[in-house]
C-alpha cells in the first residue's frame, strides 16, 4: 500500500523552478558530428555543400548536388576524462557506439531555359549532441556535504523537517518539496540523515550546526550522463543560373538526457559523531525543439566560392524529474524509502538559444581538391530561460547575460584527391563561452580521413579528436565544489552514401 500512496503522491507533485545556466549551456552548445567527410574536414562546409551534414551550417549547400544520394554515419565515440580534485588526478574512460547521421537529398533538374537551374529537396538526422559521459574525482577536501546541508537549511523552520506521526519519510520529502520548495526539501535530507542538527530542539528552530568534525574529508564523486540532442532537417534549396545556390531549413530537435551523481565521504575526526555519508541525485530532462535556417553560396569565379547563413535560435520545451538518496551512521531507520523510485515532477519549462552567424570561403582546385574555412558568431549572452516573467527565470537570466560571452568559432578543412581516393584534414577551434574562460577553457579539435570513389557509391573514414578543460560542480547550489576536468572526446566515424 504504501508503494501505491507514493506514486500518486509523485504525480502530484511539482516544484518551483530549478533551472539554471547549466541547463542552457547543455542545449545551446553543438557538438554536430555528422558525416565522416564534413568530420574530416573539421565540419569546414558553409561555402562548400554536397555534403548531408552541410545543411547545418548552410541550408543552400543541397543545391549543390548534381545528383540524388542517400547516406548514413556510424561513429565510435572514446571519453577520456582527467579530473583533478584535491590535488588528486583520477582518470575514466568510456566507450559508445551509434548511428550518428542518415539522411537523403533529391535531385531535380530544370527541363525548361528557366535561370532556375534546378531544386533540391533533403531530408536529415544528425547527433546534434551525444552526452554519454562519465568521470570519478577522488580527492581530500576542507569543505565536507555538511556545508551543502548547512546552506539551504538555515532560516528554515525546524518542524516541517520533522516527519509527522504516521507518516512515511518519503511522502514527507515529496511534501515538502511541493510546498516549501528545494531549499526545504534538501534541509529535510540532511536533519533527516543526521548529517545536520537544530540548535534548539524546538519547533520554531531556525539555526543549524554539523554533527561532522574534522579539518578534511575524503570524497568520491561520479558523475554519469547519457541521452542525446538530435535534429531532424527538412530543407528546400536551390541554383539560380551557375553562380549561386540559395536555401532554407527546418530543423526539429528532441532531447533526451539523464545525469547520475553519487558522492561518499568519510575520513571525519575519530571522535565525528558522523563517520560516514553518501549522498546521490538523478536528473532526467525530455523534451523538444525548433529551429530554421537560411543560407546562400555564390561562386565568384571557378575557384572562389563565398557562403553566409543564418541559424535561428531554438526554441525548445522541456521537462524535469528529479530524485536523491542519502545516507550516513547516524541516518533514521527508514531513510532508504527515499530513493531513486522516489520522483520530484517539475513544471514545464522553455529554452531559447541564441542565433548564429555563419561566413564561408572556400577555394577549389578544379578536381584536385579544395580548402574551406568557415566563421560563426553566437552571442551567449542572450540565451534565456523562459517564462521571462518568472522570478526564478529573471534573476538567472541577469546572471546568463552577466556571466556569458559571444562565441567565436572557426573551422577549417581540406581535400586532396588522387584519382578515386580522397585524403581529407581539418581543425576546429571554438571559444569559451563564459567570459571567463577559468569556467570552461577553449575547445581545440583536429580531425583526418580517406574516402574512395566507387562511382556511384562513397566510403568514407574519419578521426577526429576534441580537447576542452571544464570546471565541473557536483552541485548547483549550496557548495562550490568542482573538480578541474581534462576532457579529450576520439571518434571515428565510417560512412557510406549511394548516388541514384
Amino acid at each position: 500500500m504504501k508503494r501505491i500512496s507514493t506514486f500518486i503522491m509523485v504525480l502530484a507533485c511539482t516544484f518551483a523552478s530549478a533551472q539554471t545556466i547549466d541547463d542552457v549551456l547543455r542545449y545551446s552548445t553543438e557538438n554536430l558530428q555528422g558525416t565522416a567527410r564534413f568530420q574530416a574536414m573539421g565540419g569546414a562546409f558553409g561555402a562548400l555543400g554536397g555534403d548531408l551534414s552541410a545543411l547545418n551550417i548552410n541550408p543552400a549547400g543541397s543545391a549543390v548536388f548534381s545528383f540524388s544520394e542517400i547516406g548514413f554515419t556510424l561513429s565510435n565515440y572514446h571519453r577520456n576524462n582527467d579530473a583533478l580534485y584535491g590535488n588528486t588526478i583520477s582518470n575514466t574512460t568510456s566507450n559508445s557506439l551509434d548511428f550518428n547521421q542518415a539522411g537523403g537529398v533529391f535531385v531535380f533538374n530544370s527541363s525548361t531555359d528557366s535561370p532556375w537551374k534546378k531544386i533540391a529537396l533533403a531530408f536529415n538526422y544528425d547527433l546534434v549532441q551525444n552526452y554519454d559521459n562519465e568521470f570519478i574525482a577522488r580527492g581530500n577536501t576542507p569543505v565536507g556535504i555538511d556545508n551543502y546541508f548547512l546552506n539551504f537549511a538555515q532560516g528554515e523552520p525546524l518542524g516541517p523537517l520533522r516527519t509527522q506521526e504516521g507518516e512515511f519519510i518519503e511522502d514527507a520529502y515529496l511534501d515538502i518539496g511541493a510546498s516549501l520548495g528545494y531549499s526545504a526539501q534538501q534541509a529535510f535530507l540532511g536533519f533527516q540523515a543526521g548529517i545536520i542538527e537544530p540548535v534548539e530542539d524546538d519547533d520554531a528552530n531556525t539555526s543549524y550546526f554539523s554533527n561532522a568534525q574534522y579539518g578534511n574529508v575524503n570524497q568520491r564523486y561520479l558523475q554519469n550522463t547519457s541521452g542525446y540532442n538530435s535534429k531532424f532537417t527538412f530543407n528546400f534549396a536551390t541554383q539560380y543560373e551557375d553562380n549561386l545556390y540559395i536555401g532554407a531549413s527546418l530543423n526539429f530537435h528532441n532531447v533526451l538526457y539523464d545525469k547520475v551523481t553519487y558522492l561518499d565521504e568519510d575520513g571525519y575526526d575519530i571522535d565525528s559523531p558522523i563517520q560516514f555519508a553518501s549522498f546521490d541525485n538523478l536528473l532526467h530532462t525530455e523534451g523538444y525543439g525548433f529551429s530554421f535556417s537560411l543560407g546562400a553560396i555564390a561562386k565568384v569565379n571557378q575557384a572562389i566560392r563565398l557562403g553566409g547563413s543564418y541559424q535561428s535560435p531554438t526554441w525548445y520545451t522541456l521537462t524535469d524529474d528529479t530524485s536523491q538518496r542519502i545516507n550516513s551512521n547516524l541516518a533514521v531507520s527508514d531513510i532508504d524509502f527515499i530513493n531513486f523510485g522516489i520522483v520530484n515532477l517539475y513544471d514545464e519549462y522553455r529554452i531559447k538559444t541564441p542565433g548564429k552567424y555563419t561566413g564561408s570561403l572556400a577555394l577549389v582546385f578544379g578536381k584536385e581538391g579544395l580548402i574551406s574555412l568557415d566563421y560563426s558568431y553566437q552571442d551567449m549572452s542572450k540565451a534565456e530561460l523562459r517564462p521571462t516573467g518568472d522570478p526564478n527565470f529573471a534573476s538567472e537570466n541577469d546572471f546568463i547575460g552577466s556571466t556569458l560571452g559571444a562565441v567565436n568559432s572557426f573551422r577549417l578543412g581540406g581535400e586532396y584527391r588522387i584519382e578515386q581516393v580522397s585524403l581529407r584534414a581539418g581543425y576546429r577551434y571554438e571559444e569559451s563561452p563564459y567570459a571567463n574562460s577559468d569556467f570552461v577553457g577553449d575547445l581545440n579539435g583536429f580531425s583526418a580521413g580517406i574516402g574512395y570513389n566507387f562511382g556511384a557509391s562513397r566510403l568514407d573514414l574519419a578521426y577526429s579528436r576534441t580537447e576542452q578543460d571544464t570546471n565541473s560542480y557536483f552541485f548547483d547550489g549550496g557548495i562550490d565544489s568542482a573538480a578541474l576536468v581534462n576532457r579529450r572526446n576520439t571518434n571515428i566515424a565510417l560512412g557510406y552514401t549511394l548516388k541514384f
